[in-house]
């Protein structure tokens, strides 16, 4: 997720790399574990017992990656969303309503600039748009994409998640450097999202020994209109100010969150 302007070209993790552990659970997953320290520029560990020695780590097992810490693992997924993906419940969901653009779009692309672990991103997608997911924290962007990975192995979402590109790197950067212009950009600055139950909320704390939930909100505001979309979707809080004070033109509200919608100038093509 972008940050503060003079921070965007420098290293995106909060944890310094050096800090961390990656671990092959067992040997079969071994090459992908070395393949991601060398990548983060991480520590190799032996085993997974190592993990609890240091205050955060990585480790491939059975049922792919996961952050682990303080006793505790979370791993992305996207299997359980399934239920929210049947056509019925999908058409009921805001954020599809908020993104659906008039007039005859063949295989619409959305830019999620704040892809976290992507379950927004799957919602789009199975509403048909080609999503580009950029997520700016490596370590997140890895549990990302291997969420993704695991997705495409069911049969139940891989065709939806073929639609799904996952890039590691500063989507305020990207925005301002698109080959062509999106139909939607999509911005959820309110990360990691809340949740009901106080374990996954305690689980959800490792996240923030990677990355704070602050940002530049006028740097991305800017760079989503500087990609000139036909939309640019705001997630927020239903009673929370517009973020970098656009105004939307209209909004798409629930019970705590709302959907700000900004219609560009930009002609159908």
């Amino acid at each position: 997720m972008p940050r503060a302007k003079d921070n965007m070209m420098m290293p995106t993790t909060a944890v310094d790399p050096s800090d961390l552990l990656v671990v092959a659970a067992a040997p079969e997953h071994l090459a992908a574990a070395r393949r991601l320290a060398e990548h983060l520029g991480a520590r190799l560990g032996a085993s997974a017992d190592e993990l609890a020695d240091v205050p955060l780590g990585l480790v491939f097992d059975e049922e792919g990656l996961a952050l682990a810490g303080a006793g505790m693992a979370l791993r992305a997924d996207l299997t359980d969303m399934k239920p929210r993906l049947k056509p019925a419940n999908l058409n009921r969901e805001l954020l599809v309503k908020a993104a659906k653009i008039k007039g005859a779009v063949q295989a619409p692309l959305a830019i999620d600039a704040t892809a976290g672990f992507g379950q927004d991103s799957l919602l789009l997608a199975a509403a048909g748009f080609r999503v580009r997911l950029y997520e700016r924290d490596p370590v997140i962007a890895a549990l990302l994409a291997d969420a993704v990975r695991r997705a495409s192995l069911d049969p139940d979402l891989a065709e939806i998640v073929a639609r799904m590109q996952v890039v590691e790197g500063d989507s305020a950067c990207a925005l301002r450097q698109l080959p062509e212009p999106p139909d939607v950009v999509y911005l959820d600055p309110m990360f990691p999202e809340r949740r009901k139950s106080a374990a996954v909320k305690k689980k959800f704390q490792l996240l923030h020994l990677l990355e704070r939930p602050c940002m530049d909100q006028d740097e991305l505001m800017g760079a989503a209109m500087a990609a000139a979309p036909r939309k640019i979707v705001v997630k927020r809080p239903l009673k929370g100010p517009y973020l970098a004070g656009a105004k939307p033109s209209y909004s798409i509200s629930g019970k705590a969150i709302r959907y700000d919608c900004l219609v560009m100038s930009r002609p159908a093509g």
